[in-house]
């Protein structure tokens, strides 16, 4: 069993949204194709995986250093002892060959999106749902009980857009979810505390809302924003300054006292082992957001888990940024807190497939096997010019 070609297609996001921090009209995402010998239903089995949301594509990376390596590397190492199966770290440490350590930068999300794409393989050679190969992987008995899910959005829309906040989150909740994520950090403070005054009357209760400040703020916008939303109660206050910032973090925990939650930007087990030291994250209290996609892929991901909980925290306490079916099997495979959804924003990638069903703001993943991108009905068109 061999991998005989893997191609890379930077597909372009779709909306014109915004955050405090960045416009993401012109972001795109990679998409990878990992082609194998092995034959079902008459065409190669591929494996498929993108490198998550919220970066930009990484084509030259994938193209001109890690996809040779894995070309020309002995087909038996990438594979486990027992020669049936892909072995993802081996895959992992292959195409970051001759890479110096420290750097993780766009390097993480290339990565990513290789190591990924063999998780779905080995899913579909078990003929299993990828959640359930990861399960397994990792001493865990597969389950596909449904968990905690919200939807993200809130994001600031040009002028005359046509809708509301409050217009966007009746929508979500039509789709079955009573928890969201919105934006703070891109208008006055004023006009931030009007916008979380209008969710909140959507969704009945802090508890149900996150604001997301994408790393912009300072000490001291942070304090004045955590005593302006103190009253709220909020499910968290996410992304509060500069992600390596780890002294910022700790200091605004301690000034607003409520949950927080950080992590998406961290893209190696030392930053988090960092954030841990010098953060101010507690135990059975604030919430890791660290993304598979962006970080390494699974290999590297289960290292911050175990680190987490070897400091005494709860992996229920991890809530992957990205808002795709690829994160949706993780949270169900690794058992963790749970995930979020892009329903309306970052397609054809945001979101999950039809077959995936939201209720009461939980989800659970569909039984096809891998990580079920074929059944995102967004994707077809891409996936088509990828393996077609």
């Amino acid at each position: 069993m061999r991998i005989t070609e893997i191609r890379e297609l930077s597909v372009r996001l779709e909306g014109q949204v915004a955050n405090a921090v960045v416009s993401f009209a012109e972001h795109d995402v990679s998409l990878v194709a990992v082609f194998t010998d092995v034959v079902r239903h008459g065409r190669p089995l591929v494996g498929l995986s993108f490198n998550s949301i919220g970066r930009f594509a990484q084509g030259g990376i994938l193209r001109d250093r890690m996809i040779p390596r894995l070309l020309s590397a002995e087909p038996s190492s990438l594979l486990d002892a027992s020669g049936e199966r892909f072995e993802p770290a081996r895959v992992l440490a292959v195409a970051m060959r001759n890479e110096k350590p420290g750097g993780h930068g766009d390097r993480a999300g290339a990565a990513a999106a290789l190591e990924l794409a063999v998780w779905d393989l080995n899913a579909k050679l078990a003929d299993e749902p990828a959640y359930a190969t990861i399960s397994r992987a990792h001493g865990r008995a597969p389950s596909a009980d449904p968990v905690d899910v919200y939807a993200a959005g809130g994001y600031y829309y040009a002028p005359g857009a046509g809708r509301s906040l409050g217009d966007e989150l009746r929508a979500y909740v039509d789709l079955g979810f009573s928890a969201f994520k919105m934006k703070i950090g891109g208008a006055p403070l004023a006009e931030d505390m009007r916008r979380i005054e209008e969710a909140l009357a959507v969704a009945g209760d802090g508890s149900r809302i996150s604001v997301d400040a994408n790393g912009r703020f300072d000490l001291a916008t942070a304090v004045e924003y955590g005593r302006a939303m103190e009253g709220y109660r909020l499910r968290w206050f996410e992304e509060i300054g500069d992600p390596l910032d780890y002294e910022l973090n700790r200091r605004a925990i301690e000034a607003y006292g409520q949950v927080v939650a950080t992590g998406e930007n961290l893209f190696s087990t030392v930053d988090v082992r960092n954030l841990v030291r010098f953060g101010g994250m507690r135990p059975g209290r604030d919430v890791f957001q660290m993304d598979a996609g962006l970080s390494y892929g699974l290999t590297e991901y289960v290292r911050m888990i175990d680190l987490l909980e070897q400091q005494g925290f709860d992996r229920r306490q991890c809530y992957p940024h990205g808002g795709h079916l690829i994160n949706l099997h993780i949270v169900v495979g690794l058992g963790l807190g749970g995930c979020e959804a892009y329903p309306g924003v970052f397609q054809p990638f945001g979101g999950y497939s039809g077959r995936c069903t939201v209720r009461g703001s939980t989800v659970r993943p569909s039984d096809a096997p891998g990580f079920g991108l074929e059944e995102k009905v967004e994707l077809a068109p891409a996936l088509q010019r990828i393996t077609g």
